[in-house]
């Protein structure tokens, strides 16, 4: 039977930095969406949540192991199962993501491809004019999507025992010590956050856009360019 009493390293670097950057990088996209005077602001947030969806593809394939899609893909019977076993209050362990899980995260990738190249297209009018429209059906989607991930992760925490949102910032959670992953990838994670910083940096410097809109949000001002 599986000890699940050792506190053993689950979540690397890279993907806890990827994971909570690509959550300020869509909270920060969603809420700056209205309005001309948050445009800048809204374009980088979209460029940013892009770049990050293309490195988690990358590293779900090159990753440490429960990073790695292969962990944890799976098809409708065992996600299935999962849920059955959380109705029945006596829920299916799994040290990495869940079959439920798995598939929010699977369906949050998707979502985060779109979101931005749609908005992209329409920032840069390709396309016909709808394109918009649906920009905006697919953000919405996404926010719901995410609503129901938040919730999962509360219930799951909840009949799991276990904080996994915190797991998520540490990296560890409860398990066999064979389930543990070696290197962590630290450098890899820090070189992530560091392009994701720089980035933010020299959009900022090359867009003026950025640094005004960021100064009148944090002042109060409006112009007449809000809708």
């Amino acid at each position: 039977m599986t000890t699940e009493s050792t506190r053993i390293k689950v979540w690397d670097l890279p993907t806890r930095i990827f994971h909570w950057s690509l959550a300020l990088s869509f909270l920060g996209a969603y809420i700056t969406s209205e309005g001309e005077r948050m445009r800048a602001i809204h374009v980088m947030f979209g460029y940013t949540v892009l770049g990050l969806v293309a490195f988690r593809i990358m590293w779900g394939l090159i990753g440490t192991h429960h990073a790695r899609f292969a962990s944890f893909i799976t098809g409708p019977a065992k996600i299935k199962s999962y849920l059955q076993s959380l109705l029945r209050r006596a829920p299916e362990h799994h040290v990495g993501h869940n079959p439920a899980g798995a598939l929010a995260i699977v369906v949050l990738l998707l979502l985060g491809i779109s979101t931005p190249a749609l908005g992209l297209l329409a920032y840069n009018d390709i396309g016909p004019e709808w394109i918009g429209d649906v920009h905006q059906i697919v953000a919405n989607g996404m926010m719901a999507m995410v609503a129901v991930h938040l919730a999962g992760v509360v219930v799951s925490s909840f009949l799991h025992r276990e904080n996994l949102a915190r797991a998520m910032l540490t990296g560890y959670k409860l398990g066999a010590t064979s389930e543990g992953i070696g290197g962590t990838r630290r450098i890899i994670g820090i070189l992530l956050l560091l392009a994701v910083i720089g980035f933010w940096v020299g959009y900022g410097w090359t867009n003026p856009g950025v640094l005004q809109a960021a100064t009148q949000q944090a002042t109060g001002q409006t112009d007449g360019d809000d809708d």
